[in-house]
């Protein structure tokens, strides 16, 4: 079973558009998934319920904010939305049963700051627990800018890499109002957006 924890403790930064339209890829790929929502708000599993019947499936399951609990047997693949503020106990707890873990950052001053002390934690996990990986989606923000560069600047020193970079638009959002993702619309209403999301695809398809 492959596991994906999407994580920041900084609010507004894109956690549940990138955990939806991770678990959409993976149920349009034929595999068996489980979005789990440990967020108060519930925001993926509220999307979940207005998701079409004849889309591909996407599972979930109750999530314990305090002690998740291990998705139904045959899953193939866990998506994990996280709440603001994760740290402490609820983040190693979550940390335990999870292979990668995905943090969307804006590259802006304020969310970098925001998102230090939680870098720094996950860097400590991947030292003490062999074989977890981490890895930075740059959210809302175009490569090509000189945001991009300083985000990635500064993720250099944190010894962290930058697996893709997604665009400010408005297909998330209207994919999001009628429970679909990216991998649901037609290649060519969504063409550019999932080119954006070819070097994190290749990422979480590496063994």
């Amino acid at each position: 079973m492959r596991s994906f924890l999407v994580a920041n403790p900084k609010g507004g930064v894109g956690k549940s558009t990138l955990a939806t339209n991770l678990a959409g890829y993976f149920a349009r790929a034929g595999h068996r998934v489980m979005l789990g929502d440990i967020d108060r708000q519930q925001s993926s599993c509220e999307w979940l319920k207005i998701r079409p019947p004849g889309a591909p499936r996407i599972e979930s399951w109750d999530v314990h904010p305090d002690k998740p609990a291990r998705p139904p047997k045959g899953t193939t693949h866990v998506v994990l939305d996280t709440p603001a503020g994760l740290h402490g106990k609820k983040l190693h707890h979550v940390l335990a049963i999870v292979d990668r873990v995905i943090v969307p950052l804006q590259p802006s001053l304020f969310d970098i700051l925001a998102t230090r002390d939680f870098l720094a934690a996950l860097r400590e996990a991947k030292e003490m627990r062999q074989g977890i990986e981490v890895g930075i989606v740059g959210m809302r923000v175009d490569p090509r800018t000189r945001a991009a560069g300083e985000l990635h600047r500064f993720l250099e020193s944190e010894k962290l890499p930058v697996i893709g970079y997604l665009r400010d638009t408005q297909v998330y959002v209207q994919a999001a109002a009628h429970g679909l993702t990216l991998f649901d619309l037609a290649p060519s209403r969504a063409e550019k957006d999932l080119e954006q999301w070819q070097p994190l695809l290749e990422w979480v398809n590496r063994p």
